[in-house]
């Protein structure tokens, strides 16, 4: 069994956030997720002593004592509940769903249940980028932003998202009060990395930028399943 999927909403309904950050390539897709920590000048500091894993060479000094705080076994890695806890220290407690989702995108391709100083490097990177994308679009500086914000803010980022998906997105953090729907720091960043690790792995099966795709079922489920659970 196989199912054709297309994802045409790359330039539908463009809100009025600036360009997707993606020059001169032509392509669908955000090129951004290679860029973060750039323009960075700090001094390079070694993690990797005594025989652990390393950091990135210029990665700021907070970004290491955050790590080397909660990794208390001198291991060179972190699960995702000291992972939280270094979060906490520099941007704010996430919930364990969101922690998830950054293990399971920023995950160490030799251990799937632990990160390394060079994952949890880009994922500090990555979140920065993203508060600063958050805090621009959080127009009453409230600490949250509606699901237009929302819209605006992953365009932003190279998603020009459709309104069905947007609805399906915000749904989520309904609480069935009847109020307008907000989303926090943590249900943006939650909602940004399904788009992400989705968009990516769509990617994946589309090297040509084409917007279409033809897989099977059990690769369909693959894909979907480790963003909802």
């Amino acid at each position: 069994m196989s199912y054709s999927q297309s994802y045409t909403g790359y330039n539908d309904n463009r809100p009025s956030a600036p360009p997707a950050p993606d020059p001169g390539t032509g392509h669908p897709y955000p090129s951004y997720y290679g860029q973060q920590g750039q323009g960075q000048s700090y001094s390079s500091t070694s993690y990797g002593s005594y025989g652990y894993p390393s950091f990135p060479p210029g990665t700021h000094p907070d970004v290491i004592r955050s790590f080397q705080m909660v990794d208390r076994d001198r291991s060179g890695f972190i699960d995702e509940n000291e992972l939280q806890q270094a979060l906490s220290s520099g941007y704010q407690r996430f919930s364990l769903r969101t922690i998830r989702l950054l293990m399971f995108l920023f995950k160490n391709l030799h251990d799937s249940l632990r990160i390394g100083p060079q994952e949890f490097a880009a994922l500090w990177g990555c979140l920065g980028q993203w508060r600063a994308i958050f805090e621009r679009f959080d127009r009453d500086q409230s600490g949250r932003i509606d699901a237009m914000e929302l819209k605006d803010a992953l365009y932003s980022l190279g998603y020009a998202v459709p309104d069905s998906v947007l609805s399906v997105l915000v749904s989520r953090y309904d609480d069935g009060s009847g109020c307008k729907v907000e989303l926090t720091f943590d249900s943006f960043v939650e909602c940004g990395m399904i788009m992400k690790g989705l968009t990516e792995k769509f990617k994946e099966k589309d090297p040509r930028y084409t917007g279409s795709v033809t897989f099977t079922y059990d690769t369909f489920m693959s894909m979907i399943i480790p963003f909802l659970v």
